[in-house]
């Protein structure tokens, strides 16, 4: 079940998902217009589960392109919930837009619960009041800033839910895909082809995108959650600009790569696989999940680009050697194609290889070079077998460490991502030197 929380811009209501669901997930400012996008975030009162759904503050006079696009999606974000909370400004008393919002609420045939925000002191619980006229019920005073009235907001919101029609919980074995890459580079023109709906804004105003943004849907009756983020800029380009906003969606982007399976990073074909790009998938890759770069706008590129060289610089550069695809979100041009191929990439991620199959792989990798030696004694690699998965790790047992060459290191883990298609696949190789038993020592000193 869904509660769409909705108002005029710098109401607070961002400050007021946060406190209700109990984190920090929603972008925070005091610069009007941070929210854009529609974010759910999960919330439980009183043993009753639901999503909060923060929206863009919506002012219906504004006739600009980026506020009516906000204005569509906090329209979907209404059509799809049970109960709305308006949030209002009880400082500022109300105003046209408020009355403007009401009136299409109360049109809307949906249970609707007025928050008078910024109510930070018991004293001036009064101002609520000035909210009645509205029409849409008893106003209840809150403040998001220290958490006074939410409890009594909870009660009202959980009130009006549905008693039946509780979401099931998600699948654990659901995909998870971060589209993550530098701002303007087309990451919600994709997001919004693969789902094959406008679910994001996409403007060419870089950094439209605030918030990570789930989307959930179905592929060949398996579930996926698509996770829209922000662009990310250079580090120092984020200090020097001092906006506390950007730093906050960047980090948002990162902790979206953490939780996800794989994330596909969107690169300007136009531009190739620049330096950022590299940086932002080596970010991904570090935090586990597997990568795959996709060079979008592939129909503007140029005609001398050559995705060969592209592919070489990847590879010359990434240690896990990602994979890099060419897509068109504006044409619609392979991105089937790298939906399946990411869906692949979760699979491998998550598999498991048969240990008699791993040591086939062992025998065959010797054969084609041998192990390194140092004073006349030999590496030997003795028995292979997965540890672990998400992401993959083996563990394999060999006569002595103290005779592994790094590059020799290097040279297995590369013939491992070949044979198991396992590019862009962060994976672990433990090297576990092997012990002689007590008793096989024993035994030989008393044949000695």
């Amino acid at each position: 079940m869904k509660v769409a929380v909705v108002g005029y811009p710098n109401v607070g209501k961002s400050s007021l998902v946060n406190r209700l669901s109990g984190g920090r997930e929603a972008v925070v400012h005091e610069r009007p217009g941070v929210t854009r996008d529609r974010k759910e975030l999960p919330a439980e009162w009183n043993g009753r589960a639901f999503s909060l759904v923060d929206t863009g503050g919506v002012d219906l006079e504004d006739r600009d392109e980026l506020a009516a696009s906000i204005r569509d999606q906090a329209r979907a974000a209404l059509a799809d919930a049970e109960v709305v909370v308006l949030v209002v400004d009880a400082r500022a008393g109300r105003r046209p837009g408020d009355e403007e919002l009401a009136d299409l609420l109360r049109r809307g045939g949906v249970p609707v619960v007025v928050a008078a925000n910024k109510v930070d002191n018991p004293a001036d619980a009064a101002l609520a009041a000035d909210f009645h006229s509205l029409g849409l019920g008893d106003p209840v005073a809150v403040s998001a800033l220290h958490g006074l009235g939410t409890g009594d907001l909870l009660d009202r919101v959980t009130a009006a839910l549905p008693l039946e029609g509780e979401e099931p919980a998600e699948d654990e074995d659901a995909v998870r895909l971060a589209v993550v890459g530098r701002p303007n580079v087309g990451k919600s023109s994709l997001v919004n082809r693969l789902l094959g709906r406008e679910r994001v804004i996409v403007s060419q105003r870089a950094g439209t995108t605030r918030d990570a943004i789930d989307e959930r849907f179905e592929v060949d009756g398996r579930e996926v959650v698509l996770v829209d983020t922000a662009g990310i800029r250079r580090q120092s380009k984020v200090a020097a600009s001092g906006d506390g906003v950007e730093y906050y969606t960047t980090l948002r982007s990162r902790r979206a790569a953490e939780r996800a399976d794989v994330a596909i990073v969107v690169c300007d074909a136009t531009d190739g696989v620049t330096a950022q790009d590299m940086r932002i998938a080596e970010l991904a890759m570090n935090s586990g999940c597997a990568t795959l770069l996709v060079l979008n706008k592939w129909d503007l590129a140029p005609a001398d680009h050559e995705l060969e060289h592209e592919r070489a610089k990847v590879s010359a550069k990434l240690r896990l050697r990602p994979r890099v695809m060419t897509a068109s979100a504006r044409t619609g041009r392979n991105v089937e194609r790298v939906l399946a191929e990411a869906l692949a990439l979760a699979d491998r991620r998550r598999g498991r290889v048969p240990t008699p199959e791993l040591n086939r792989f062992l025998a065959d990798v010797v054969a084609a070079r041998q192990p390194p030696q140092r004073q006349g004694r030999r590496l030997k690699l003795l028995y292979m077998a997965q540890t672990g998965d998400r992401p993959p790790r083996f563990s394999i047992q060999v006569n002595s460490r103290s005779l592994i060459a790094r590059d020799w290191a290097y040279y297995l883990e590369n013939r491992l991502r070949e044979r198991y298609r396992l590019e862009g696949v962060p994976l672990i190789i433990d090297l576990v030197e092997r012990r002689r038993r007590r008793s096989q020592r024993g035994a030989r000193a008393r044949r000695a």
